[in-house]
């Protein structure tokens, strides 16, 4: 593994090797070649491109809208609407974006989200007011997320196995919380709904946050030596470790970051719904991993970015409006995110075969 590092007797190379944007540490010419290098080569074209493409999915979904529904599609509530719905989903998908880098998985996300919005519903817990509400959501998710990262990190769990554990554990926990039942938010506490009426610049303040979460997630990512190590784990764990990361201290805060995205999706559909309930956020782990993989961002860990996966929720999101106005059954919404899947992973492996 030394050979991934450092050739000729050179000194060792720290994380810095890893691509600003997305990549795993490069390997030198005479390393021995390997899975990764491919994303070693993986440039800034490649992502433009592919973004562009997503751009233009999004402009060519608009024109179906605009040809079918003329009279709907173009006005300034759906497109407000499509820019709220986006923004739950959204903020879960950044903090599935950075999972998947790091070459995890969260199948969590969904069951998280509804324990946070069920705790912070609670009787006791509206007693304290909105803030106390809005807090309550975040430490619920971000707790969810270190318990899930330690029983991977240091428990040595498979992702998978300990993801799937905590979507049971945490739906069957809001389920007896809640006694299945929904629970409203008093109209003291009417500063969480306020959050999804109260509008600037014609938007709500719940994309403002999405946009927040966002433009974070991008700047952590790609600015900040956080952001170069998730490359690096996700690239190639053992080359990072005789690098001098600490992996595991590093999976845990990636899955602590995907909890603290869950609990802030929380208190959004609180505001949206004025509800905690234990049925929220069903299916969302799928809609997450969809958007993050059509945004380009490789299962296997080590490349992916911010701003494709945002551009993949807004394009399941705008299917979804589409598929509503139209008047189309579920089923089919589901046969089609499906077969949209499909064809990006092909993509991705047909990617990484071509020669550069």
């Amino acid at each position: 593994m030394t050979g991934t590092f450092h050739s000729g007797g050179s000194a060792p190379r720290t994380e810095k090797n890893t691509g600003e944007h997305g990549g795993a540490p490069a390997r030198p010419a005479g390393g021995g070649g390997g899975p990764r290098l491919p994303f070693a080569r993986s440039g800034a074209g490649s992502r433009e491109i592919h973004h562009l493409g997503l751009v233009a999915a999004l402009v060519l979904l608009s024109v179906v809208g605009l040809v079918t529904e003329p009279g709907n599609f173009a006005t300034s509530g759906n497109v407000v609407g499509i820019l709220a719905l986006a923004a739950t989903i959204g903020v879960i998908t950044v903090g599935q974006t950075f999972v998947i880098i790091g070459g995890g998985i969260d199948l969590s996300v969904g069951s998280v989200m509804a324990l946070a919005s069920v705790w912070a519903t609670t009787v006791a817990t509206q007693s304290y007011g909105p803030a106390v509400m809005a807090l309550c959501a975040v430490l619920v998710g971000t707790g969810a997320g270190v318990v899930t990262g330690l029983l991977i990190s240091y428990g040595r769990l498979v992702p998978f196995i300990a993801t799937l554990a905590m979507l049971v554990a945490a739906r069957g926990l809001a389920q007896r919380m809640s006694d299945r039942r929904t629970q409203l938010v008093r109209p003291e506490n009417d500063a969480i709904e306020a959050l999804s009426t109260t509008k600037v610049l014609g938007l709500p303040l719940v994309v403002y946050i999405f946009a927040a979460v966002a433009a974070a997630g991008w700047l952590l990512l790609n600015r900040t030596t956080f952001g170069r190590r998730t490359f690096a784990v996700g690239g190639n764990p053992e080359a990072a470790r005789l690098a001098g990361i600490d992996v595991r201290r590093h999976t845990l805060l990636l899955y602590a970051l995907s909890g603290f995205c869950c609990g802030v999706a929380a208190l959004i559909i609180m505001a949206r719904t004025t509800t905690g309930s234990s049925t929220h956020g069903d299916l969302y782990e799928l809609d997450a991993i969809a958007a993050v993989i059509i945004g380009g961002t490789l299962l296997t860990g080590g490349r992916g970015t911010v701003a494709g996966s945002i551009l993949g929720v807004l394009v399941f999101t705008l299917i979804t409006n589409l598929f509503i106005l139209n008047g189309l059954q579920t089923s089919d919404q589901l046969i089609a995110k499906g077969a949209i899947i499909v064809i990006a992973v092909l993509l991705q492996r047909r990617g990484l075969r071509s020669p550069t």
